[in-house]
């Protein structure tokens, strides 16, 4: 029996999800390694105000977020072999939720570092490391960590987005209705 557009069900493929999930993990660490490596990050420095984000950081840090989650949503959607951009940009965004914890998870540990600056936010100081005098810069230092954490984790969620749709093989555009591809299809096929 076939269900109209506004009853349909997505399922979701978790094996997929999980399978997207740790390749945005993989591609975010990676980047966030190759960051530190040319000098962009600096690993163990806190920033107080957002000016002191230099350029390449600025470019390494976005540019990470973003591709990150594009190719762990695009491997996942490409897994699930998705044809139409809802239930694929879904995938994407399930992506996305399945490794922000994850993210959490890793920054709690100390870990949030080697995923780029930005990504240092999502946790304050470990329990296990020694407390050190406060700052008196502490409240600036936790907003801009915190401003870098929340915009990382958006333009991830744009990049899962963007990745989920660009998997399933349906043009970009939101005014694009199955019906014109169906009709020029037809128009090919005679």
């Amino acid at each position: 029996m076939m269900k109209d557009n506004l009853t349909m069900e997505w399922p979701i493929a978790w094996s997929v999800v999980w399978v997207g999930a740790l390749a945005a993990l993989a591609v975010a660490l990676i980047w966030g390694l190759a960051g530190i490596a040319v000098g962009a990050h600096r690993v163990g420095g806190s920033l107080t105000h957002a000016r002191e984000l230099g350029l390449g950081a600025l470019v390494f840090s976005v540019c990470g977020s973003f591709f990150s989650f594009v190719v762990g949503a695009w491997i996942a959607n490409k897994l699930a072999g998705h044809r139409q951009a809802e239930p694929a940009i879904i995938h994407g965004g399930v992506v996305w939720l399945v490794t922000v914890p994850i993210l959490l998870v890793l920054a709690a540990l100390g870990a949030g570092a080697y995923f780029g600056g930005w990504y240092s936010g999502l946790a304050g100081t470990p329990s296990w490391v020694a407390s050190h005098p406060v700052d008196p810069n502490t409240a600036a230092i936790v907003s801009a960590n915190a401003l870098g954490a929340v915009a990382a984790l958006l333009i991830g969620l744009v990049g899962a987005v963007i990745g989920g749709w660009m998997a399933c093989g349906e043009p970009m555009n939101p005014w694009h209705t199955r019906e014109e591809q169906s009709t020029t299809a037809r128009k090919a096929t005679f």
